[in-house]
């Protein structure tokens, strides 16, 4: 994928050489595949549509390396509630990757709801994508990075 950003022991950097194929609609057959639920099988990345269900992944949690959640458009924000099941009630630790039309605008919210990878539209900078998780400086409300809200941290 190109323009990945990755958080890895909470350092951003840009990933040039990500061995990840995401097949949509028939593509790519070889290599390290991210498949769309319906073709999925144990032991394999997975990506999910705003309408999947994310406890479908249940049994195979333990197997998977990678889920993907697919952001069809920027004003559709289903992607976000998957990623906090999957990150607070499923307990997912693996890679979390959005997918489709992120922006930077919306990198920090991802953020807070789970994401550690983010695959900026091709046509924008991954380099400006950077400042996107600059985020702000207090969060009111929990999240998955800071459970407790605000009044509970003082």
């Amino acid at each position: 994928m190109i323009n990945l950003l990755k958080l890895e022991q909470g350092v951003v950097r840009i990933v040039r050489d990500d061995p990840w194929v995401l097949v949509r609609d028939g593509g790519p057959s070889s290599g390290p595949l991210i498949l769309p639920l319906a073709s999925c099988v144990p032991g394999q990345a997975v990506w999910l549509g705003p309408s999947d269900e994310v406890e479908q992944l249940q049994p195979w949690l333990a197997t998977v390396p990678l889920i993907a959640l697919d952001f069809p458009s920027f004003r559709d924000g289903r992607a976000y509630s998957q990623a906090y099941l999957l990150r607070t009630r499923m307990g997912w630790q693996g890679e979390l990757r959005a997918i489709g039309d992120v922006l930077r605008d919306q990198l920090s919210h991802m953020r807070q709801c789970g994401f550690d990878a983010f695959a900026v539209r091709e046509d924008k900078s991954a380099e400006e994508a950077l400042k996107g998780l600059a985020g702000t400086s207090v969060l009111y409300g929990r999240s998955v990075i800071e459970p407790r809200p605000l009044f509970r941290r003082r």
